[in-house]
This record gives structure tokens, sequence and C-alpha cells, in this order.
């Protein structure tokens, strides 16, 4: 679930959480299974009875225009943190699509509001510290679903202060506009995954957690074919990925 970016997608993965079995085959990188799924509970039961209702209401009195609106003034906020973790990857052709989508978003696209940049050819491929550091060779640690956020690692939760103080909404003064900008900003993802839930089939918990390892092991290696992040095949044979699915 990514786009605004890794600690939204976190956390409207962990929002699309619902009641789990427990009788999946064990994961090898989910050795904190029994810890994971008390908070995953903890998550799901804060998503059905605060977020996704006001999601819902947002989705239903928010015009598509005004919505497509405020999911690209955030994500074009995302674009400074993207332009940093590019050139810790040494990606320096990122860092410039990047800097010049920040650049053609906020000064033609009305401060980000539209994304003429995208129009122009320069597509959004992001980045977070996270993946600076399985590009820098970390290992990913095991599974680890955080109270809130959701969906991590232990390498992509020790990423997550960086991320944060290179996301400008950070550097706000004021607390009820800081608060009420990322109080806005979950709302308007979660409103955006919505028709999404029904992609999740079987054991949700399992579903959420190999969704999210195999696509944080694409974004590490930018696609390449690399070690199957769920040896423990949670999916089965039958599924197929797409990057697309998860989209914001």
């Amino acid at each position: 679930m990514k786009s605004i970016h890794w600690l939204g997608g976190a956390c409207v993965a962990a929002a699309l959480s619902g009641c789990a079995s427990t009788g999946e085959e064990s994961n090898p990188q989910d050795p904190w299974e029994g810890f994971n799924r008390g908070v995953y509970q903890f998550n799901d039961t804060l998503d059905r009875y605060a977020l996704k209702p006001i999601a819902q209401g947002y989705d239903i009195v928010t015009p598509d225009p005004v919505q497509d609106g405020v999911g690209n003034f955030f994500s074009n906020l995302g674009e400074i943190r993207t332009v940093f973790n590019s050139i810790l990857q040494w990606e320096w052709g990122n860092a410039g699509v990047a800097s010049g989508r920040f650049l053609v978003n906020t000064v033609l696209g009305v401060g980000g509001v539209l994304d003429p940049a995208t129009r122009m050819g320069l597509d959004e491929n992001e980045e977070d510290f996270g993946q600076t550091l399985g590009v820098w060779g970390v290992g990913s640690g095991p599974y680890l679903v955080l109270p809130i956020l959701g969906p991590s690692t232990v390498r992509d939760t020790s990423g997550l202060p960086v991320d944060m103080y290179t996301y400008p909404v950070t550097y706000v003064e004021e607390d009820k506009w800081r608060y009420g900008l990322t109080f806005l900003r979950y709302v308007d993802l979660r409103a955006s995954l919505l028709d999404q839930e029904a992609l999740i089939q079987g054991d949700r918990y399992s579903f959420i957690r190999d969704a999210y390892l195999q696509r944080r092991q694409f974004e590490v290696t930018n696609g390449a074919a690399g070690e199957d992040p769920f040896a423990s095949g949670g999916f089965g044979d039958d599924f197929e990925y797409s990057e697309d699915d998860f989209a914001e």
C-alpha cells in the first residue's frame, strides 16, 4: 500500500487487517507471529471502529478531483525523501527525476495539488530509508507489526526516524496544523484503499504480511529478481503479484 509513503502504506496495510485464524503454516520471517497477531488485532479494531468509517464518510462527501489533489499534495512532499534516499543509494538519475517532479509539481501544479510532472514523463519512483538500508546490505530482520503504523520489519522500523525527519510536515510548528495534515493524509490514504480490500483472501494476517514482504523485496531491488521473501508459500502457487494492485 505505498505511495504516501512508506509510513502511510504500512498504516493502510494494517488498516486492511481483519479477524485471522492461526491455522496457517508459520513463515520463517515471522518468528514473533504471536505478538504480531496481537498488535494486528489492535490495529484492526482501531480501523474498524474509527479510521475506516471516517474514510468511508470522506470518500462519500469528497469529490474525486479533490481526493486526487489531496493525494498529489502529500505525494509531492514525499519527493524530498525520495531525493535524499536516492542520493544515499547513488541513484543519481532517480534523484534528478524526483527533484524535477517536486519543482514542476510545486510550481506548475499549484503547490503539488496537480501532477503535471507525470504527464511530462517524470514518473514517480519512491525511496525511503528502509530501502536505503537494504541497498546498503542490511538484512530485513524479522517481520514486525507496529501499533497503528502496521506492517514493518526490524530494518524498516529502524529507518522510520530518518523518514520522519525528511518529511516536511514534521517541521510544521503549529501542532493543530501538523496533526491535522497528518490526519488528513491517512484518512485520504485509507479512503483510496477501500476498493482494494477485495484483493485480500484467506487468512488476512498472512496475506498482508506476505504482500508486504514481497513488495519490500521488489522495492529494495528495484524489481530485480531476488530471494523469495516468504519461504512458507503463504499465497500458494497460483498467486500472481502486481505492484499496481497496491498503488495508491
